[in-house]
């Protein structure tokens, strides 16, 4: 089935759902309804329509009201009630926990796509007590869920997040002055801007063009002379503005990504990150350690981006990470309840 629809009669049981119950509004498959929403809302929607060629699947959400159809997928309002043979939860261990005592024999997994706070400490033991597992979206992520955990641990593995495949480098030359922020400003974007400034102190030619994604207000203080605020782009016109920047540039250690979509996307499209070594999932999502410095340095960074105005490396995404892999690794986990998504961390039998 393509195209939208609003969608009245009550389904039989679905054999995935999603539930979303943070998402600040509904969205479904097409660009304009995702447009202002962060990188979560973007993967459900990719993960869950391309799952939806194979098997019945739906994204429930907690600020739908009316039910529609895109592209194979139904995109109803969440009813903890309502069965399904495996429920996939975005984020919300207390959802997900809640799901269980509604549904005793169905498979129910967390996506965990944060660093949960310490207020959540709890939630191992109660993840472990109701038998739901854990995909984190990275690696590095999931070793740090596990090892913050205290006492009995669920099942954890990962899966990273989807690089579209289309994503490639083309033939536009870069800018060896521009360099690019393009992330929520409560990423760090202060300590951008600082760490900016002593750069453009050096080599008063570059500029920075600042993308916001639109999604999180936040005071990042004064920008800098030679920023450029871009305010929120298109998908198509940020991924041509990555291919014409320098590079995506992120030194800042305030914010740990669990993942880095922009960063993966960036290195699809031929352009290099200048990231902060070993800070979040950054060592494990660039194609190239080049791409990691100190972000504390002042000099490590002009002495980066000196050499890389002078000849840009040349970096591509993880083969790994794109979307016609990370689907699979999906189909292959929900295939089987046995099957954990990677090898499990820390795990303990549950029941």
């Amino acid at each position: 089935m393509t195209g939208s629809r609003t969608y009245d009669p009550a389904p039989e049981t679905p054999a995935l759902a999603f539930v979303d119950t943070l998402a600040p509004r509904p969205y479904a498959l097409g660009r304009e309804s995702l447009a202002g929403l962060g990188g979560t809302e973007q993967m459900v929607a990719r993960i869950a329509g391309a799952l939806a060629r194979d098997a019945s699947v739906e994204v429930r959400q907690a600020r739908r009201d009316v039910p529609t159809c895109e592209g194979g997928v139904l995109f109803r309002p969440f009813d903890p009630a309502s069965p399904a043979g495996t429920f996939v939860v975005v984020t919300s261990w207390k959802v997900a926990v809640m799901l269980r005592q509604h549904h005793p024999a169905a498979r129910i997994l967390l996506w965990l796509h944060v660093f949960p706070g310490r207020h959540n400490r709890r939630m191992g033991a109660a993840l472990h007590a109701a038998g739901i597992e854990v995909i984190c979206v990275s690696a590095s992520h999931a070793a740090w869920f596990a090892d913050w955990l205290p006492g009995p641990r669920p099942r954890i593995g990962h899966i990273h997040n989807a690089v579209d495949d289309a994503l490639r480098p083309d033939r536009t030359a870069p800018d060896r002055d521009q360099l690019l922020f393009a992330s929520a400003p409560h990423k760090g974007l202060r300590e951008v801007y600082a760490a900016f400034a002593h750069l453009r102190a050096r080599i008063p030619a570059l500029t920075l063009a600042v993308a916001d994604p639109g999604y999180l207000a936040w005071n990042a203080g004064r920008a800098p002379e030679g920023v450029v605020q871009l305010g929120r782009l298109g998908q198509d016109d940020l991924h041509r503005r990555m291919r014409r920047s320098l590079c995506l540039f992120y030194p800042q250690t305030a914010f740990a990504e669990t993942f880095g979509l922009v960063i993966a996307e960036a290195n699809a499209l031929g352009c290099p990150a200048l990231l902060h070594r070993g800070l979040g999932a950054n060592d494990e999502v660039v194609s190239d350690p080049a791409q990691l410095v100190d972000a504390t340095d002042p000099d490590a960074i002009a002495t980066r981006i000196a050499a890389w105005r002078d000849r840009r490396p040349e970096v591509a995404v993880r083969p790994e990470f794109r979307h016609s892999a990370i689907v699979e690794r999906w189909r292959r986990l929900l295939a089987s309840a046995d099957t954990a998504p990677t090898e499990a961390i820390g795990a303990e039998p549950a029941g």
